[in-house]
C-alpha cells in the first residue's frame, strides 16, 4: 500500500504510527506534505518515511491520498491538488464537515472516501466512521477498512448523512469526556481527597465503567440502576445531576456539534 498524507499534524501520525505497526506499509511507501520544517525533519527521523513540502510531489504515485487537514485548510490543498490525481488514486478526507460533493468538486475528482476519526486513534482505541463514493475500487475501499482498523474500530456506512452525526457524537465527544473526568477530579478534591487520589479513583472508575458495559453488553440504564440503592448516596448524587440539567445538556452539546458539522459542509 503506497500512502499520501497531505498534512502531517497528530491524526496524520496516528495512522501512520498504526499503519507501520500493521505493516500495511513500509517506510519508503509512505509520503507526508507538511509544510513546516522541524515536523517534516521529526516525521523523517522518527518513523524514516518521505517528506516533502510540495503536496503534488507528495501525491504522485501514491493509492490512497489521505487529506489530515483542518477543513479551512481544504481550500489551499484544492488549489494545489485540483486535477491533478491520477484516475487510479484515491483521495481520502478527514476534514469535518467537508462533504463528499465539496471535496470531488474541489479535487476535480471522482474517487472519494470520507472518514470521520477521533483523537484515541493515537493509542489505537479510535472510532471511525467512513463512507465512500461509487468509483472506489473494491481494493481502495479494503485499503481504507485495514487502514482505520489500524488506529481502533471503524464502521462503514452508505449514507454520507451519519458522518455530520459522527463528528457531533465520537469525533467531538473525547471532548465531552474529559470535562466530565476533570468535573469528577474537581469534585474529589472538593470533598476533601487529595488531588492524586481523586485523579486515580476517576479515572478508574470511568475507565471500569465502560468497559463493563463494553464486556457485559448490558444496557447503560440497567447498570445504572445496579448501583443505585434505594435511599442511599448513588441516589443522591444522580437527584443532583438531574437537578443540574446533565442528561440534556449532554444531549444539547451532542446537537450543538452536529448543526455546526451541517453549517461547516454547506461553507
Amino acid at each position: 500500500m503506497r500512502l499520501a498524507f497531505i498534512g502531517g499534524g497528530t491524526m496524520a501520525e496516528a495512522i501512520l504510527g498504526g499503519v507501520l505497526a500493521a505493516d500495511l506499509a513500509q517506510p519508503g511507501e509512505v509520503a507526508i506534505g507538511e509544510p513546516i520544517p522541524q515536523r517534516r525533519d521529526y516525521l523523517s527521523e522518527r518513523y524514516g518515511v518521505n517528506t516533502y513540502q510540495d503536496n503534488v510531489e507528495t501525491a504522485e504515485g501514491a493509492d490512497l491520498v489521505v487529506m489530515a487537514v483542518k477543513p479551512q485548510d481544504l481550500p489551499h490543498v484544492f488549489e494545489q491538488l485540483g486535477g491533478k490525481l491520477d484516475k487510479k488514486q484515491s483521495a481520502l478526507s478527514i476534514a469535518a464537515g467537508a462533504k463528499m460533493s465539496t471535496l470531488a468538486q474541489g479535487l476535480a475528482h471522482e474517487s472519494i472516501i470520507r472518514v470521520m476519526p477521533n483523537t484515541p486513534a493515537q493509542i489505537g482505541c479510535g472510532m471511525s466512521l467512513w463512507t465512500c463514493s461509487e468509483p472506489v475500487s473494491d481494493t481502495h475501499r479494503d485499503m481504507a477498512r485495514s487502514m482505520l482498523g489500524t488506529v481502533g474500530e471503524e464502521i462503514y456506512v452508505s449514507d454520507e448523512k451519519y458522518l455530520d452525526m459522527s463528528t457531533a457524537l465520537s469525533a467531538s465527544g473525547p471532548a465531552y469526556v474529559f470535562m466530565f473526568v476533570e468535573a469528577l477530579i474537581d469534585a474529589g478534591v472538593y470533598v476533601g481527597l487529595p488531588r492524586d487520589m481523586a485523579r486515580t479513583l476517576a479515572l478508574q472508575t470511568v475507565y471500569g465503567s465502560v468497559r463493563l458495559v463494553m464486556e457485559t453488553g448490558q444496557h447503560p440504564g440497567v447498570l445504572k440502576d445496579m448501583v443505585v440503592s434505594p435511599g442511599g448516596t448513588t441516589a443522591e448524587g444522580l437527584q443532583a445531576l438531574e437537578r443540574g440539567g446533565v442528561p440534556a445538556a449532554v444531549v444539547d452539546a451532542v446537537n450543538a456539534a452536529f448543526l455546526k458539522s451541517v453549517r461547516l459542509g454547506q461553507g
